[in-house]
């Protein structure tokens, strides 16, 4: 009898075990399906990779190189030799708009930065790109002409792997872009905000038809080329979730890391606060500013809106702002003299790279502190 039981006993120990086991594979597999299901992906567009060479938005790196799809299924994909005519008759019909969802978009792409990359692989990959980081689709109109601004210091590695990235998915985007680097010369205390505000001015010097600006940090890439860079009727906020915050918004008015803004809702704004010195709030000011004048931020699905950061450590004169609570405290009273209308800085160089333009500006330094007594 006492075999019988512990028998029982034991068995049901068992049964325990075992369904404890099938309960934790659950857990695990629900916790890490958006990770497998990009590698899936990811191999499940491997054989189709001559397609994606053929296709002439495609980037041909193995991170990057996935397959475009060609709209509903049952559509028929372009030929690879097909090519925009370059018959110039009478009968050529003109360039018509680009379509407000382009027709390569691939989707979720597999995002890492392990592999080695240079600037030369960069320029190799991207042949249509101009002097400048310049490119203007071929096949159609685009609806605007965005610049991208990037805010820099020291963040070269970072900057190869960006372009890794973002070249392919703006071409595939049909956009007409050119890419900024705005530079600080010098050492003293990183403003993010006001290396924007320099950044718009200096863009629409080069080229006074940019109507739209989108705000990048260098270290952000997006995981879908779905997450159109484009402006739209709100001002835009792209990077709705990180991976550094377990891809979700952190709090509602949020709108640090990669943005977009017309011109008109720019100016509306008065741009970017320039007294920002240090990490930390200028993103919650600029928020500020958008819901003070009257608008609303806008933002994709969060599952196409997520972005993959470079891992770093914070760089040197960029810490902390401890005045940050304070001054966004009061946005309504300093919106209107701070920002793009009070705008100091001296260029110190414009260099026009293959895959960019780098403007180097000095734009001083901030005030000393008062001594409390």
């Amino acid at each position: 009898m006492t075999r019988l039981l512990l028998g029982v006993t034991l068995e049901r120990i068992c049964k325990a075990v075992l369904l404890l086991c099938l309960l934790h594979f659950v857990i695990i597999m629900i916790l890490y399906f958006d990770v497998y299901a990009q590698h899936l992906d990811f191999f499940s567009r491997f054989n189709a990779r001559n397609a994606s060479r053929a296709h002439p938005f495609s980037n041909s790196s193995r991170p990057n190189g996935t397959v475009p799809s060609y709209g509903p299924a049952g559509a028929e994909a372009p030929s690879p030799s097909a090519k925009p005519s370059t018959n110039h008759s009478a009968t050529e019909k003109p360039l018509q708009p680009c379509q407000d969802t382009p027709p390569g978009l691939v989707g979720r792409l597999l995002i890492e930065f392990s592999s080695p990359m240079s600037m030369e692989r960069v320029q190799r990959e991207n042949p249509d790109v101009r002097l400048g980081g310049k490119y203007t689709p071929a096949d159609c109109l685009p609806r605007q002409k965005v610049a991208i601004l990037i805010p820099f210091r020291h963040r070269e590695h970072h900057l190869k792997y960006w372009l890794h990235y973002l070249h392919p998915i703006l071409r595939r985007q049909k956009v007409a872009y050119g890419i900024y680097i705005i530079n600080q010369f010098g050492e003293d205390t990183f403003n993010r905000a006001k290396l924007l505000n320099v950044g718009f001015l200096e863009a629409l010097k080069d080229d006074e038809e940019y109507d739209c600006f989108i705000f990048s940090d260098v270290d952000l890439v997006p995981m879908d080329d779905r997450n159109l860079y484009r402006c739209y009727e709100q001002p835009r906020h792209f990077a709705v979730g990180m991976d550094k915050f377990g891809f979700r918004l952190p709090y509602a008015g949020y709108f640090g890391g990669v943005s977009g803004l017309s011109k008109s809702q720019f100016l509306k704004i008065n741009g970017f606060p320039n007294e920002y010195w240090g990490w930390g709030g200028e993103d919650d000011d600029i928020f500020n500013r958008i819901s003070l004048n009257g608008m609303k931020v806008s933002r994709p699905d969060i599952r196409i809106g997520r972005y993959r950061m470079i891992k770093h450590e914070r760089d040197k004169h960029n810490e902390p702002n401890p005045q940050r609570f304070t001054k966004i405290q009061n946005t309504k009273m300093t919106m209107k003299r701070d920002g793009i209308s009070s705008l100091q800085y001296r260029v110190v160089e414009v260099s026009r790279q293959p895959m960019y333009t780098n403007i180097t500006v000095e734009i001083g330094r901030p005030p000393p502190r008062l001594a409390r007594g």
